[in-house]
């Protein structure tokens, strides 16, 4: 039988690896695409306007709706694996 706190700190730790993990990718994705790829991607235009302007205005928003959407689903599989679904 595993220890309770053992498996309470395993479930922590695998939940502290998600958030930072998603943390990441949002920063990346919000200050590398507005702000450190805007001059490369200006030249590239869409909807009148370049794809720089809509990582930064759109992109990132995106993203967060994804991540958001990828750390619910990895969190149930998570509890699943852990014995603490609902």
């Amino acid at each position: 039988m595993s220890n309770p706190k053992s498996n309470a700190e395993k479930y922590w730790q695998a939940n502290l690896r998600l958030i930072l993990g998603c943390l990441v990718v949002w920063a990346l994705a919000s200050y590398g695409g507005a702000i450190l790829l805007r001059p490369l991607l200006s030249s590239i235009h869409i909807g009148g306007t370049d794809l720089g302007f809509w990582f930064a205005q759109q992109g990132s928003m995106l993203v967060f709706i994804a991540i958001t959407f990828f750390y619910a689903w990895r969190m149930n599989k998570l509890d699943k694996e852990f014995g603490l679904e609902e």
